[in-house]
């Protein structure tokens, strides 16, 4: 968490700050791919920012309302899915996902979902309840990326 708390206090570049978060949170659990998404309710979309895996997101921008992303934004809560497979709302992004979460990011004042993040692996249940308390206290520290004057905000 250290590691994240510099990156946000020291950013003057916010995609390349959001990419080095990218590359912790998926290094930290050695998972596949991981994704930072901007919420534009005006527009109605979800823009993927930056990604840290084998390849660029499938959707790199879709809907806001599709999704275990459109879930997560409109309950404005974390979306564990140990098995996507068996999950209607899972919008396949690599055929070899066994598993996926979105931890929504909210505005500075709480209340308004502004960005996502995205952890796809390729183990089935790959989140604890461990993990998502550590993704959501990390959605927390992040917060600050989604502010105007570190770059344009969707």
């Amino acid at each position: 968490m250290i590691d994240l708390q510099k990156l946000v206090s020291t950013a003057r570049d916010r995609v390349a700050a959001l990419q080095g978060v990218a590359e912790l949170l998926r290094n930290s659990g050695s998972y596949r791919w991981v994704g930072l998404h901007d919420v534009d309710r005006a527009a109605g979309r979800v823009t993927n920012i930056v990604w840290s895996g084998p390849g660029a997101p499938e959707y790199p921008a879709f809907p806001i309302t599709k999704g275990l992303t459109g879930a997560a934004i409109s309950t404005r809560k974390t979306v564990n899915v140990g098995d996507v497979a068996a999950d209607p709302r899972y919008l396949t992004a690599f055929g070899t996902t066994r598993s996926e979460i979105i931890v929504p990011v909210f505005d500075g004042a709480g209340e308004n979902v502004v960005g996502t993040i995205d952890v796809e692996s390729h183990k089935p249940n790959a989140f604890s309840e461990d993990v998502q308390a550590r993704l959501e206290d990390c959605a927390s520290v992040i917060r600050p990326l989604w502010r105007a004057e570190l770059g344009p905000v969707l």
